[in-house]
């Protein structure tokens, strides 16, 4: 990585914002996110991020770790317990071991550009655990500005065996500059002219809102005619093939969860569940998103282990689409825990785009979540009467 960077996208003294897809474009093809031999393709490129991809090997480590001012492949040789050929049919990762996985792409960025990184979608909805891990760091998922060097990641099954091969993605990089977050009140104020959050296919009201360094969403628990308000993950299933979308027979992994009265559920112990927000979420053009989890039990409850939302989440220029629903991925802690319909579960933070991307979110691009109704992931057969 030593050596000048090469020109890329313009990064203007004192922007602010996430590069867009075009950017994305002109960062990759001047080495700023290398492919090294495997060239990025450009459907690796989403609309505010770009797709990571598996290396060749896995290693099985006995437990997680920061290389805090060491290089990550220094410290990894204390911890390597086997190692994994990705390569032609894969390798079979189990449950709750954790494995550390060198990435295809590294990065070479210039000192006013910062990234982070965040689970596909269709990875969090299978309860696969990842973070992204650089050298010199004490941190998950945060990519230093001027960070010059390799990507790795951490991934724990936590639900299911899976089955991964090279050049598989589960991750995503967003790249940003400057101040991009916006703080409450430009929420507040952008809400009331271009409405984020709508309920029942109207905006929700500005009275309504909850608002606290991002918008908070809650859970529908109301469900559909039968009761049901989502997916609670299968013990002992079988084991789940990564590259196989639409080929797993829901019923195989997932039982339905069904309200109680009253609109509730009680939460078992240490079980995953896949549930939707009450509230649908629009993110315009000139927006990116990320849900973080809400913690209002110092721990008794995770929700979302997948964040970046795109910009054109939820978003129709001819109007009729107002909003898509967020699949939300949700485990208690400890103890079983009574969540009501409509209690806030998480937060959306929102981040201003430098420029607009020049592809949207949505069918166009194949994006499988717009004006989702169900929470199952890609990778199953949908239900007939869903």
């Amino acid at each position: 990585m030593a050596g000048e960077l090469r020109d890329g996208p313009d990064l203007a003294e004192g922007a602010d914002g996430v590069l867009p897809s075009q950017m994305l474009r002109e960062a990759i093809d001047a080495g700023w996110v290398d492919g090294g031999d495997y060239r990025i393709p450009d459907s690796s490129i989403q609309p505010a991020s770009v797709d990571l991809r598996l290396g060749e090997v896995a290693y099985r480590v006995r437990a997680s770790f920061l290389p805090g001012t060491d290089t990550v492949e220094a410290k990894l040789k204390h911890y390597i317990v086997d190692e994994l050929d990705l390569r032609d049919d894969g390798a079979v990762l189990e449950t709750n071991r954790p494995y550390l996985i060198p990435l295809i792409e590294s990065v070479a960025l210039p000192a006013a550009l910062r990234g982070r990184t965040n689970p596909k979608s269709s990875t969090g909805r299978l309860d696969v655990f990842t973070r992204v891990i650089t050298d010199n760091s004490s941190r998950f998922d945060e990519i230093a500005a001027g960070y010059r060097g390799p990507l790795w990641l951490e991934v724990v099954p936590l639900s299911f065996t899976v089955r991964v091969r090279h050049k598989l993605a589960l991750n995503q990089l967003r790249l940003l500059t400057g101040r991009a977050l916006l703080d409450d009140d430009d929420l507040s104020d952008l809400h009331a002219t271009e409405p984020l959050l709508f309920r029942g296919g109207r905006a929700v009201p500005g009275a309504e809102l909850a608002v606290s360094d991002g918008l908070f969403l809650g859970l529908d628990l109301r469900g559909d005619a039968q009761g049901r308000v989502g997916h609670r993950a299968k013990p002992y299933a079988p084991l789940l093939e990564l590259a196989g979308v639409g080929a797993h027979d829901p019923d195989d992994y997932w039982e339905p969860v069904l309200h109680e009265a009253g609109d509730r559920i009680v939460l078992i112990p240490e079980r995953f569940y896949l549930l939707l927000s009450d509230e649908s979420v629009l993110v315009p053009p000139h927006l990116a998103a990320e849900m973080t989890a809400y913690d209002p039990t110092s721990g008794e409850l995770r929700t979302h282990y997948a964040g970046f939302f795109d910009p054109g989440f939820g978003y129709d220029p001819a109007g009729p689409l107002r909003g898509s629903r967020a699949a939300l991925e949700v485990r208690a802690h400890d103890v079983p825990f009574v969540i009501d319909h409509g209690q806030p579960v998480c937060k959306l933070t929102f981040e201003r785009m430098l420029v607009p991307p020049d592809k949207l979110y949505g069918a166009g691009i194949g994006s499988s979540y717009q004006g989702q109704v169900e929470t199952l992931g890609k990778h199953f057969r949908r239900p007939p009467d869903r």
